[in-house]
């Protein structure tokens, strides 16, 4: 564990940055080879006028941008690369009285860039390449059209995309810090429910902790009390305070220079059947996440976790039969209807992870689980989360009734669970030669003084 200490400085970030630029580049370099392109741009994108408004929606970099360059509010801002240069950040910085342009980055790893300083976007055009054939890829607006280059050629993107799943040091840095964020933070919207607030309240407390704003999370949280945790992506975020706190689940993300975490905790109001179930659950993510491990066939862990939730549902008297059987008939997918996880990094759910080679194709999911967002092999480096889920659905729970599946359902069992919603536990996991590396668990560990573990 000694190379994943959860204490990063932002000197420590800057020096392994390099390195990561190098990597990037060499392999960029030889995916345009590989398309025939001598020349990428990279859009940063652009802000948006909301409809019949003069305001704009917060904006959010295309996340093939921040992989070169740690700049998360650089609209109209784009990066130039040509193998064998120094990339060139062409930033968009206009005079303006009435918005505080964005200010041109002073970190040490700007050192690995040319840069232009640019007060009109068109003004861009003037730093392409003069020759070659030049990709393009972000965001496209009307203008693009008559710059002469490729918009998102299949192929490149395709290679680029595939490329992400094996992370450098500096990436795995980030994301370390990502963690140890959002693991104070849950720890803070933990205490928020102990003492009674609202999913609103315990939000705020949550962002407090993080040190973000709202749009400066990786995604939007999911805060959900009681009967609120069987909606997966659950995000009213109420300011009513429910007479009981039976539950919490939350599931919130931290960033660090753009590179995010994805974070899962449902907390028991009381001891008793549910607390026991989310212990249990717990076992079994642990035993799910040592599983992440290089040459692992990600579906496999998913069919495992599907065997290890259908074995605790007989074994808590919600089910009958063999867990085995539930499996085979979709039972388990009544409780656990989604994937055990994703591809984690740029993006919360991070590209191609259905992708079977550097040229496209896709990987089929198994049979009867078409939720499942990851269905590649595992390489060393490979960022994934691991969420296991049961949940009192009332929509797959109807239905089961009416399907056949109800027969071994164990209802009286399963009605008293239903104001509790769900549990969900989830977190980040690196595939490594020497095994299964829990950023999440570690960044919890870390916490002073240390947190009860729900």
């Amino acid at each position: 564990m000694a190379a994943f200490e959860i204490a990063v400085s932002e000197a420590e970030l800057d020096a392994l940055f390099p390195a990561h630029l190098a990597a990037l580049m060499a392999t960029t370099a030889a995916s345009m080879a590989a398309t025939a392109f001598d020349a990428l741009v990279i859009g940063a994108g652009v802000l948006h006028i909301q409809f019949q408004d003069d305001a704009s929606y917060p904006f959010k970099v295309n996340p093939a941008f921040k992989h070169w360059a740690p700049i998360l509010n650089a609209p109209g801002s784009c990066l130039i690369f040509q193998p064998g240069q120094r990339p060139l950040l062409v930033f968009l910085q206009p005079e303006d009285y009435w918005h505080k342009p964005p200010a041109l980055p002073t970190g040490a790893w700007l050192q690995s860039f040319e840069v232009a300083v640019i007060r009109e976007p068109e003004q861009a055009r003037q730093h392409l390449p003069q020759t070659g054939r030049i990709a393009y890829l972000g965001e496209i607006y009307a203008s693009l059209e008559s710059w002469g280059m490729t918009l998102n050629p299949e192929a490149l993107v395709s290679r680029l995309n595939f490329e992400r799943m094996a992370k450098t040091p500096y990436e795995l840095a980030c994301l370390r810090v990502a963690n140890a964020r959002g693991a104070r933070a849950h720890h803070a919207a933990a205490e928020a429910f102990r003492a009674g607030a609202s999913e609103y309240a315990i939000h705020l407390a949550y962002l407090a902790a993080t040190g973000h704003r709202e749009e400066e999370l990786p995604y939007t949280n999911i805060i959900a009390l009681n009967e609120g945790g069987a909606i997966l992506h659950y995000t009213d975020l109420s300011t009513e305070t429910p007479a009981e706190h039976h539950s919490l689940l939350i599931d919130a993300g931290a960033q660090c220079r753009g590179y995010g975490c994805d974070i899962t905790r449902t907390t028991a109001g009381r001891p008793g059947t549910f607390a026991d179930l989310v212990e249990a659950m717990d076992t079994i993510e642990l035993a799910l996440c040592a599983l992440v491990t290089p040459g692992r066939s990600y579906p496999a862990i998913h069919l495992e976790a599907h065997l290890r939730i259908a074995a605790l549902l007989r074994e808590a008297g919600l089910i009958r039969g063999s867990a085995e059987a539930a499996v085979a008939t979709g039972l388990s997918g009544v409780f656990f209807p989604h994937g055990i996880g994703h591809l984690l990094g740029l993006q919360t759910h991070d590209v191609a992870g259905l992708q079977a080679t550097p040229a496209g194709g896709s990987l089929e999911r198994p049979a009867g689980h078409r939720y499942l967002r990851l269905t590649r092999t595992l390489v060393a480096g490979a960022v994934v989360t691991i969420e296991p889920g049961l949940y009192f659905i009332d929509l797959l729970l109807n239905a089961a009734k009416t399907d056949g599946r109800g027969k071994d359902i164990v209802w009286t069992a399963v009605d008293a669970l239903r104001p509790y919603g769900g549990i969900r536990i989830e977190d980040n996991v690196v595939a490594t030669v020497a095994g299964a590396v829990n950023l999440t668990r570690a960044a919890f560990a870390a916490l002073s003084p240390a947190p009860a573990r729900h």
